[in-house]
């Protein structure tokens, strides 16, 4: 079911953690949120290793986020060998009874009757192109005729199974778009950069995000209405084509596409910008590379606009790393996904239980503090794998982790952070962020300048550790021209 966007000036609802809000913030639906993060999940960072066999230009690449009573326990995204769906039989076989499904394009007859008889409650897809690519353009005669072929028995497995297979795709909410534009240019991220350059930064955050769009739309929509509606029909969304609900699907796809272009935009690389080892240890731990390390923190970002703290949205997601990639089948490698969180009150409270004042509050008593779950602490509880000791596991989180979390994080076994250093070294009125600067043991990568740049006399590259990309002449042009490189996704 897709529900039409609501008359201009109207909010629409976009549900909570907790059992009713009203905020005065725009927040994303959990609905869109996981429609946001499979189609992110479609653009993970292909592994080189994993390319052993290209995928048949029939299918294409599609990411999927597996849902539980609310909370995501999966994020996965397909193969050179194996789809999106068959990868969650793999990794959840029984366990995704009762479970949703939310894929960026509409899964195949191959995944669908595997996760319909897996017992799944809901399947959720994204309104464009399916996995098997009905396109002109995308496949040849022989293709596409099995394309169709597919189609129809698709619709015949949705019209038979229990399972509701559908579009959920919800209205934003008022303000969304602009909302997530001026928190972008606020954040960590971009604000290293704008000190540096303050109207060169800005300029071109605009200038790169519309790159990002024309990006995505170019990958997630059909640029021709009459090839949309063709393929919408085809796929069993008939009911779509007409107006008014064709033009409002259309815009409403299109926003959420911006809304990911611009929080893509917001973690950016900028000439010799990224994530390095922040704390000088004797340890010296391999990271990851930094397109994955951005792809993960945008994850963190957009979780960050499902919170419930009207001063500042703060997204946390776990990921941890497999010693041996030999049994890995999986888009993301050896990467599997341990749990994710966003700041909000207890789950099962109502809204108005609580206080939602900030620090500068005289009133102590009126405070949020004390009362708000912060997003690594609901990482850590609602965690759908179990860190393991021996293995590398690593949080994503949007800013510098409080005094409060820093010992939770180090309990829990977790070996790395990657963070924003907002707020690191202060001490607020309630809360403090000390430990952060004198944690031993666990990695810390702060989004820096990279310490190891190359010497300005020199076009040789002084070796970068950690697994971080190394600098090369083309990286010492692009900064000496002062130049924004956004590095691609895919």
């Amino acid at each position: 079911m897709y529900r039409s966007p609501e008359p201009a000036g109207t909010c629409s609802s976009t549900g909570t953690q907790t059992d009713s809000m009203q905020g005065q913030v725009p927040r994303l639906s959990k609905v869109n949120l996981f429609t946001l993060l499979s189609l992110w999940m479609e653009v993970f960072p292909t592994f080189k290793d994993v390319q052993t066999k290209k995928e048949p230009e029939k299918i294409k690449k599609t990411g999927l986020v597996v849902v539980s009573n609310m909370k995501i326990i999966g994020l996965h995204c397909s193969s050179s060998e194996l789809h999106a769906g068959q990868i969650a039989v793999i990794k959840h076989g029984a366990r995704l009874k009762d479970c949703d499904l939310y894929f960026s394009r509409k899964p195949c007859s191959t995944c669908l009757k595997m996760i319909v008889n897996a017992g799944v409650n809901r399947i959720s897809y994204w309104p464009s192109d399916p996995e098997m690519s009905l396109q002109q353009g995308n496949s040849s005669q022989t293709s596409l005729g099995d394309a169709r072929l597919d189609a129809k028995a698709v619709e015949r497995l949705k019209s038979n199974s229990r399972a509701h297979v559908c579009v959920l795709l919800q209205p934003l909410a008022c303000y969304m778009v602009q909302f997530v534009e001026e928190t972008s240019l606020k954040c960590d991220f971009v604000h290293k950069i704008t000190r540096i350059e303050p109207e060169f930064a800005k300029s071109t955050f605009y200038e790169y995000r519309q790159e990002r769009v024309k990006e995505y739309e170019a990958v997630f929509l059909i640029s021709s209405e009459d090839t949309h509606k063709e393929i919408l029909r085809l796929i069993g969304l008939e009911n779509l084509c007409e107006d008014p609900y064709f033009i409002g699907l259309r815009q409403n796809m299109k926003e959420l596409v911006l809304i990911l272009a611009t929080v893509a935009a917001s973690v950016p690389s900028y000439s010799d910008f990224g994530f390095y080892l922040s704390n000088t240890s004797d340890e010296n731990p391999q990271g990851l590379t930094q397109e994955i390390a951005q792809h993960c923190t945008i994850q963190a970002r957009l979780l960050a606009y499902r919170t419930e703290d009207h001063k500042i949205g703060v997204g946390a997601v776990i990921w941890a790393k497999r010693k041996s990639s030999s049994f890995d089948c999986d888009g993301t490698g050896a990467m599997y996904f341990v749990g994710c969180g966003y700041n909000a009150f207890p789950v099962g409270s109502e809204y108005a239980d609580f206080p939602h004042m900030d620090d500068n509050q005289k009133d102590r008593e009126i405070r949020k503090f004390r009362y708000i779950i912060h997003a690594e602490q609901n990482a850590i509880t609602f965690r759908c794998q179990e860190i393991k000791p021996d293995e590398q596991c690593m949080i994503f989180v949007t800013k510098c982790p409080c005094d409060e979390c820093v010992p939770l994080i180090k309990g829990s076994g977790i070996k790395q952070i990657y963070t924003g250093d907002i707020d690191s070294g202060k001490k607020k009125a309630d809360i403090s962020y000390m430990k952060f600067s004198e944690l031993r043991g666990v990695a810390k990568y702060s989004w820096q300048q990279n310490p190891h740049r190359l010497s300005p006399n020199t076009s040789h590259s002084i070796p970068v550790e950690n697994g971080d990309l190394k600098n090369n002449d083309e990286d010492d042009f692009s900064f000496k021209n002062k130049r924004i490189c956004y590095g691609k996704s895919s």
